[in-house]
Order: C-alpha cells, then structure tokens, then sequence
C-alpha cells in the first residue's frame, strides 16, 4: 500500500495535547481535603515488580486506616498477602520543592499483616528472619501452619517492634500529597453535563530496592481516586473499596493484549516526575520500519501550562520480547539518534547560551521559540543529553474500561540516570499514554511479538521518552533560577 501522510490523524493527537495545555479544567486545593475513602482504579505495578492494589481511608481527626493488597500477578488476580496500615497525618506547609503538592508528616500506630497462601507465609517469613534484627528474627518459627484470617503484627508503636524493613515497606508516599479535582462529561448521549472525578496523588516510590526506606519523594505515583467521586466505567474500584484485609480484592478478567505499538501517543494529563519536572509526551511509532519519534513538552508549573522547552527525538527500536522479570510486560531497546531542542522561555535560552562552545548546538545562537538541532554537537551537555544514546526499555499495551488504547512505557530512574545498560531496566511504567491516531490499515491490530516493529502500512515513524540525566539537571536549573 501507499504511505499514507500521517496529517488526517493529526487533529485528534493536538486536541488532547490543547486540552492538556488549557490546563484540562483541573481545579487542586490547597491544603488538599482528604477525608474519605481512595482507591486504585485497577492493578498497580511498583518497582521490583510488586503488583498491588490500595484503599486507604482518611478520618477528619488526621487519623487514618490504609490497605495495600500485594498479588503474585500482573493482574492482581492471585493475592499473596494484605498489610492494614493504621497512624496519623499532618499536613504541613506547601512543598517548596514540587509546585502545587503538601508536604506532610506522618506516624505510623501499627501495620498488621494476612497471608492468603502457605507460600506467602513461607517466604515473607524467610525474608523478615534473614534481614530484620534480634527483635524479629522469631517473627514467625519455622514450619508454622498458615491460619486463614490470622493477623500477625509487623509494626507496633507501643512496643517499639518494627518488622517492616524486610518488605521494602515504608509510608513516605504520605510525606507528599496532592488532590486533583476535574469533571467528566457523562458517557450516555442522552446525558447533558459531568461528574466530579477527585484524584489523589501521593509521593512515588524509588525505583531502587535499597533506596525507598528513607527516600522522600518529589514525583507522584498513580493516583487513587476517591471512593465517592471517580472516574465511570472503573470495575475495580466498587471490588477495591468493598475489600478489606481478610477478604482482598481479586480484579475482573481483562484480556491480554498483543503489543500494538503503531500509531500515536499522548499523555492523559501533566504528568510530574522526580526532581520537579512537568512534561507531557506525544510519540509516534512506525511499525513499518522500526522508526519512532517524540515530543517532550517541558513546564515550570503542575498544570502544563508555562513552557519552558521541547525536545523532539528521534532513532529506531528493535523487536519485542515478552519480559521475563514483569510478567506481561515487552522488553525493547530504543536508539535515540537525532534530537532537536526549543526553548520557550528566556531562562532557558540563556541557560544554553552559557553553555561551553561545541557541546549543545550552535554556541550563542539559541533564541525563544527557536528550534535547534543538538545532533551535529553529539546532544547537548548542559541537558544531559548524549547522542546516539541507547535505552533499555519496557513496554505494556492495555485497554481502558472504555476500550481505549493506553500505552505504558518504563519508569525513568528515580536518581535521574538513564536506562542505558539491560541490568538498568525499568520494572515498572510512567503514566500510561493513550493512542490518539492508529495506524491507517488494520495490520497493527494483532501484531504479535514476533512481529513487533515492522513497520506500519503508512510508512509513518515513532516515538518514545528521551534520556534522562538531563530532566534531573533541568530540574535543578529550575528550582536555582525560581
């Protein structure tokens, strides 16, 4: 078939970015309100992998009672055990780190902890006995029966026992809160108006094992959505918020989708990631010929709504094959060999006017809202950015309650690195993307791994997120210059 010129997709892709940048009519408190219960909207995946899924209930005495369900699967279908996590929270000032978040202190009273399997019991058993000190090496004795139903305490305020550290387990997330309210218009033609949607979103988790017991977050993870006021069709959530400890949510049935990469990509919202930064993405991929590019949107503010630059990347990525660490995701590695660098506000450009002669374009010569390629400078040093530059990545496709493609791409590393060697692979994603303009013919729809990468029948090309040293380096340019 003929390549097809990508322009008739065009429209849909710069009215969800428009939509974004208009600031998508988010409305965030501050202080935020947290009283009442939140939810996961389906199954989350943190570093490691662990697959999870929260509740977490917020009384108007700052007291407050959490779950975390943890599963064997991507699905969160097979449950392995339920922590009930009960303290107090204290929302203090504005975070004078991470525009538009509260930061907060909090204690922890006690974390309690179920087993759903005799495997479960067996192995969290093992790791508390090998890792934790005298206080909880007899935490459970060996070859002990698992009891369905039994609570046994992990962490307890009074005594002053504390079992937790052996499950990675730590409530910084609480240190780093936002409340996000929008509406939705109703899905029914017949209906005229919207409906409340509250997200909350609490600090991210660090991508490395070792570093999330004393990290404090300055990124979100995804949010939780009140119980009250979320977003419809969500099948998990009413499952989510009926469960408890005892009887812990298992997720309806989704099916697995084949990796469908073809097409374009943009994200849902402002996303937020560690070190301050607010970007939105808009990717392409070309099936056809294993090309993609990207746009990266960067902003000082948590609405997307003053820019700061863009980046526009470009390279080729390889075959798929299915993970064997994050059971449902895609292992791929992208090459980014061309990149192009705008700067939309002063700060920048005189940023990279400053920059040392031959290391990021044309040295003297960068002006607002002047595009200029850094590829003949091999990147650009003062934003991190090396050229060519390969990452190694991990990719998800699924489908949304409303049948929509959502595309889930690795976790940036938290300290600002880039996943450039294999052992630096992401074991959890960003924010999903979602697919704003397929690819023209149908070839896309159920492209098997094995196929993964050829290109699509227009011919178009693709896209994916950049290195990452220069966000952290960008990021604290823009803290010194505020």
């Amino acid at each position: 078939a003929a390549a097809e010129p990508p322009l008739r997709w065009e429209p849909r892709c710069r009215q969800q970015l428009r939509h974004l940048q208009d600031g998508a009519r988010i409305a965030a408190r501050l202080p935020p309100r947290l009283e009442g219960r939140w939810v996961s909207t389906g199954c989350e995946v943190r570093p490691g992998p662990e697959f999870l899924t929260r509740s977490y209930l917020f009384y108007a005495n700052r007291l407050f009672k959490a779950y975390q369900f943890y599963y064997w699967d991507p699905s969160c279908r097979d449950p392995s055990y339920s922590l009930v996590i009960k303290g107090k929270l204290r929302l203090r000032q504005a975070s004078w780190i991470t525009r538009g978040a509260t930061e907060a202190d909090y204690h922890l009273h006690k974390v309690g902890i179920v087993f759903h399997s005799q495997k479960a019991m067996r192995e969290v058993a093992s790791w508390i006995n090998q890792t934790s000190g005298e206080g909880c090496s007899g935490f459970l004795p060996p070859g002990r029966t698992w009891a369905p139903g039994a609570l046994y305490e992990l962490l307890s305020a009074k005594t002053e026992r504390d079992c937790t550290a052996a499950l990675g387990f730590a409530m910084h997330e609480l240190s780093l809160v936002r409340v996000e309210q929008h509406y939705q218009p109703l899905l029914q033609p017949q209906q005229s108006g919207s409906r409340l949607v509250e997200e909350l979103y609490l600090g991210d988790i660090h991508t490395e094992w070792l570093e999330r017991l004393h990290y404090r977050p300055t990124g979100y993870q995804r949010p939780l959505q009140s119980a009250m006021h979320h977003v419809h069709p969500c099948p998990a959530c009413g499952i989510i918020y009926r469960a408890d400890e005892h009887h812990p949510p298992i997720l309806p049935i989704t099916a697995q989708l084949p990796m469908q990469l073809s097409g374009s990509w943009v994200s849902t919202h402002c996303e937020v990631r560690p070190a301050v930064l607010f970007l939105t993405r808009y990717f392409i991929f070309h099936g056809n010929n294993h090309t993609w590019e990207g746009h990266y949107y960067h902003y000082s503010d948590p609405l997307c709504k003053q820019p700061t630059f863009t980046i526009y990347a470009s390279g080729h990525y390889t075959q798929g094959i299915p993970s064997s660490k994050v059971r449902g995701g895609t292992e791929l590695a992208f090459k980014v060999t061309q990149a192009r660098v705008t700067p939309m506000d002063q700060v920048t450009a005189t940023m990279l006017n400053s920059s040392e002669p031959g290391s990021c374009g044309l040295a003297g010569s960068w002006s607002t809202g002047v595009e200029q390629d850094i590829t003949p400078t091999d990147g650009c040093l003062a934003l991190g950015i090396r050229l060519p530059h390969t990452e190694y990545e991990l990719f998800k496709t699924e489908q949304d309650a409303k049948e929509r493609s959502l595309l889930y791409i690795g976790e940036r590393p938290t300290d600002g690195s880039s996943p450039d060697r294999p052992d630096k692979r992401p074991t959890s994603y960003q924010a999903p993307l979602i697919q704003c303009a397929g690819a023209p013919e149908e070839f896309s729809n159920y492209v098997s791994l094995k196929y993964l990468g050829k290109k699509d029948a227009n011919g178009n090309e693709a896209l994916k997120p950049l290195p990452v040293a220069f966000l952290l380096f960008i990021a604290l340019l823009v803290l010194r210059w505020d």
